[in-house]
């Protein structure tokens, strides 16, 4: 509660400064674009996410970045759909980060948490049958 009174001066500040440099019709461009922009990321985040998902199936991404990406894009999108600068710009960084954890801060599959390859590959499973014994003694 206590930080939402200096953000919202400061988004309102930096707001005013740039619909100042910027003019009025930009500005209405810019909050517009990015409010419609912000819909559409949030509209496609099941697809995102599922993406993310088929990253940690292959070994690319742990869970800590796979959750750190996903709700970096959830928070990024929600962010672009505030209107304001600072809030477009905290909602681009945030998408940026996801962008960064996706593609850039990729890990190998051998330094991922699980195993893909569960088993010894040298071990046949194998079920005896013994035939001398008497089928109603089974249990």
């Amino acid at each position: 509660m206590f930080l939402a009174i200096p953000f919202f001066l400061l988004e309102l500040y930096l707001s005013l400064k740039t619909g100042e440099s910027i003019g009025f019709f930009w500005s209405v461009i810019w909050i517009v674009s990015s409010a419609v922009l912000g819909m559409i990321l949030l509209q496609n985040s099941p697809h995102a996410i599922m993406g993310q998902m088929q990253s940690v199936q292959r070994g690319k991404l742990n869970l800590k970045k796979f959750q750190d990406a996903s709700m970096a894009y959830f928070i990024g999108s929600i962010l672009l759909i505030v209107p304001g600068v600072l809030s477009d710009l905290m909602g681009v960084a945030a998408l940026a980060y996801t962008l960064y954890l996706q593609f850039v801060a990729k890990i190998t599959p051998e330094q991922s948490n699980f195993k893909t390859n569960q088993g010894d590959d040298n071990v046949i499973d194998v079920e005896i049958i013994d035939e001398h014994t008497d089928r109603n003694l089974r249990p």
